[in-house]
């Protein structure tokens, strides 16, 4: 295949798709992303068969349990794709909406309004689901999607996108709106990474290795987040039931996502006051407690290395260390942190907000699962990812981050003077 042909093609459909979009009613994508949640759920016995043939790939190739966890489709998880895809639908358009206006001295009227990026380019591995969800989300903003997913989700991914075309063409809006790069073949990443002329953004969805070299090779700019690395810090004052409802939830729930806890930060006041039951939550869950000299007093504690402050596991195992107070905790997120999700255990507001001041990361949560971090749970109906940077978006990345804005400026012969 010639690689570079077909991505210069695949950008000029793109391009061109966008300049459409760009003017395209509320009503015809909202009737298309209905329309592609419809045939998702007549589809699933075809998407969960394609599925099937990438889970048998995905054992070959010595997945992990997290990993295959991410990649594995049944009907309950149609199911989300669809109510994913009816939710972005049901949003309100934010392209037009206006962000502010002001009136000049000059006689002037301005208005900020939204805009589309354009063209975007999604690149993901594994969760054939950020099909549907980046689709979706990008047409909803108005913009164009290419979409590479990763070589282990080749088939389901392309089932998902048949679905998605099929809703695009039965609202009357181009095809092309939302392309799937046709390939396994690394050196399309490669070609999507230096489009400057057709791709206004790059979003990487994935490992630390496929994200480090986006943020390393492209060309485009590039919305990311590196890895998940969420703690969980419980101050003297925490609720103790609160704290084993949330640090259970939070690390197993399920492991594989970026949001599940990783790291266990214990006031050292709380810990000789109340010990730690839920750690020993944790171990009887089958969780691999990897901790400090102090937490391994509790039987079943393995020892911590260095290497496990700043780890994201995405699997069942947990970091957890003793810490002086709320200033321990902050030190040491800043340290080891991702600036990703970050959660703390208090019935203290004023301790509370000293963390919510001084850690700085895209979300920061009180007495709830880290397992919260994501668009969907946002209210934002699906997300393309959790954005940790600091410029255009942070944190779960909607249909609303998906935008730019620009001035319209209304003026009745005015002049300047």
């Amino acid at each position: 295949m010639d690689i570079h042909a077909i991505m210069d093609q695949i950008g000029q459909k793109a391009k061109a798709a966008s300049a459409q979009l760009a003017y395209a009613s509320s009503d015809a994508k909202q009737k298309a992303l209905e329309a592609a949640a419809n045939a998702v759920w007549v589809d699933r016995a075809k998407i969960i068969a394609a599925n099937q043939k990438d889970m048998d790939y995905g054992r070959k190739k010595g997945l992990s349990d997290a990993m295959m966890d991410r990649l594995m489709l049944d009907e309950p998880r149609i199911q989300g794709i669809v109510d994913s895809l009816r939710a972005v639908a049901a949003q309100d358009d934010p392209i037009g909406a206006t962000l502010t206006e002001w009136d000049q001295p000059t006689g002037l009227h301005i208005k900020r309004v939204r805009t589309p990026l354009g063209v975007i380019g999604v690149i993901y591995e594994s969760r054939p689901n950020v099909t549907a969800d980046a689709g979706a989300l990008c047409l909803k903003a108005g913009n164009a999607v290419i979409l590479r997913g990763g070589s282990e989700s080749f088939h389901s991914s392309g089932a998902i996108h048949q679905c998605l075309v099929s809703g695009l063409i039965s609202a009357g809006l181009p095809e092309n709106a939302i392309q799937l790069v046709p390939t396994r073949d690394r050196a399309a990443v490669g070609e999507m990474l230096t489009m400057t002329a057709y791709i206004d953004v790059i979003i990487p969805r994935g490992g630390k290795g496929l994200v480090a070299r986006v943020q390393s090779d492209a060309r485009v700019p590039v919305f990311a987040h590196l890895e998940g690395i969420c703690h969980i810090y419980v101050d003297a004052s925490a609720d103790m039931e609160k704290t084993r409802k949330v640090v259970l939830n939070a690390k197993t729930r399920r492991t594989g996502i970026c949001g599940s806890a990783e790291c266990l930060l214990i006031d050292r006041a709380f810990f000789k006051t109340n010990g730690a039951p839920f750690i020993q939550d944790l171990i009887d869950a089958g969780v691999d407690v990897r901790g400090d000299v102090d937490t391994q007093s509790i039987q079943g504690v393995t020892p911590a290395s260095s290497s496990d402050w700043g780890h994201e596991y995405l699997d069942m195992i947990i970091a957890a260390k003793l810490v002086d107070g709320v200033d321990g905790a902050i030190s040491h997120i800043a340290e080891y942190g991702s600036n990703h999700t970050d959660c703390i255990m208090t019935e203290d507001d004023a301790v509370a907000d000293r963390f919510f001041q001084r850690v700085d990361s895209a979300i920061l949560m009180r007495n709830a699962s880290t397992q919260f971090a994501d668009g969907g749970e946002f209210g934002m109906g699906a997300e393309i990812g959790i954005a940790t940077g600091k410029l255009h978006a942070r944190g779960p990345v909607g249909a609303a981050q998906l935008t730019s804005f620009k001035y319209i400026v209304v003026g009745d012969g005015t002049v300047r003077a």
